[in-house]
């Protein structure tokens, strides 16, 4: 057997594509280690620091020596901290032993597909909508069938757009609420339509819900209050400003948690106990003013930032009512995304993320801006973005 043979990935592997906006952010870094000034509002990362009081409880834990692992579930105390905040926020009761802690909510959504997903089977997901998805399913030997979703639909799934394509039988539904990259909601109604469209077709449904309270509506609801056999992924990083911390978690029907244990243990153990220690104080009241007071500028961002791209002839064709992005329309300039995306970072030092990340559905004619960074860095990308549609070099 030669070496290439020998050292060939995996058939599986194949139609894996890269993760655009980590290519974006890499070319950004370059770029500004050559002296180049560069906004960013490609990475979906808050560009505030962990909350003080998170910080100092991962401190506390490790002065203690708290290294060890903690059980593959996760610290029963935090199980049962993540548990109370359903039951408080969303007035849900969910017994600690069916949420599950996990490496990030990377690490629960790979799990849940290798846990829900045989070869071949079929899960439907909205298009556009956070590519990572389907390539777990597509790993698991899943068919990971993309549903295109409009402006019309408000960027997410209904029952009959499932119709229309489930002419097959159907192993999942899985959607997102608040959505990335539209940040689109589900209302409850909406919620309740789709988990009892899953229970007729004898599907499961599995709702990312990693933006929640990163919302600006009165009250978004989860999938456990339409369905107590929702499965739910949820995340430290997003709201609660934790992402190199690498700590999710999810929750599942009581008949999944034997199965979710054992593929936690071989899949990672366990995820970071300083991490799981810190997380205890996201939940106290000190720390929740500090997030609130971001939810409230991270607000600003998306009315100011949503003003200058209409304002300049991008489509946000509906209001984001969750996360932080703007998917915007560029077809008053382009129909190649990746184009107008570089000549924004090469020549405008602006670094935003093509719609091609996120899906085939029209995917070439949208981009992604994220308003994760401040109000003075986004005053300077909207006289750049000023400047680069003012210069024509945005058009193909």
């Amino acid at each position: 057997m030669s070496a290439n043979a020998r050292f060939t990935p995996a058939a599986r592997t194949s139609g894996i594509s890269p993760f655009r906006v980590m290519t974006v952010l890499e070319r950004a870094k370059a770029l500004e280690a050559q002296g180049r000034s560069v906004i960013h509002l490609e990475v979906g990362e808050p560009d505030f620091a962990t909350a003080q009081p998170i910080v100092e409880a991962g401190r506390e834990a490790l002065a203690r020596g708290c290294t060890a692992y903690t059980p593959a579930a996760g610290l029963p105390q935090l199980r049962e901290r993540i548990a109370r905040h359903y039951r408080d926020s969303q007035g849900v009761a969910v017994d600690p032993e069916r949420i599950i802690v996990t490496p990030g909510a990377s690490g629960a959504l790979s799990l849940l597909a290798q846990l829900l997903i045989n070869p071949g089977d079929r899960v439907l997901l909205p298009d556009p909508g956070y590519p990572c998805n389907r390539h777990f399913i597509r790993l698991a030997g899943g068919d990971a069938q993309l549903v295109p979703v409009t402006p019309d639909s408000g960027y997410q799934l209904h029952p009959e757009l499932l119709d229309a394509y489930a002419d097959a039988p159907v192993r999942g539904v899985w959607a997102a609420s608040p959505g990335n990259p539209t940040g689109t909601v589900l209302n409850l109604p909406q919620l309740k339509a789709l988990s009892q469209w899953c229970e007729r077709q004898d599907a499961h449904f599995l709702v990312d819900e990693i933006y929640h309270g990163l919302d600006y509506t009165d009250g978004l609801p989860s999938a456990l209050q339409a369905s107590p056999d929702a499965i739910v992924v949820n995340s430290f990083s997003k709201y609660f400003g934790m992402t190199g911390w690498r700590l999710g978690w999810f929750v599942v029907p009581p008949t999944l948690v034997t199965a979710s244990h054992i593929l936690a243990q071989n899949l990672f153990i366990a995820a970071s106990t300083p991490a799981q220690h810190a997380a205890l104080r996201a939940f106290d009241q000190d720390t929740r003013e500090i997030l609130e007071a971001r939810r409230r500028a991270f607000a600003q961002r998306r009315d100011f930032l949503g003003g200058v791209l209409r304002e300049l002839g991008f489509t946000v064709a509906v209001e984001p009512l969750g996360a932080f992005y703007l998917y915007a329309g560029i077809e008053k300039f382009s129909d190649d995304c990746e184009h107008l995306c570089r000549v924004l970072l090469e020549e405008f030092g602006l670094a935003v993320t093509p719609g091609t990340d996120f899906g085939e559905y029209q995917s070439r004619h949208h981009v992604r801006f994220a308003f994760t960074t401040g109000m003075p860095e986004l005053e300077i990308a909207a006289d750049r973005l000023r400047a680069a549609v003012a210069s024509g070099k945005l058009s193909t």
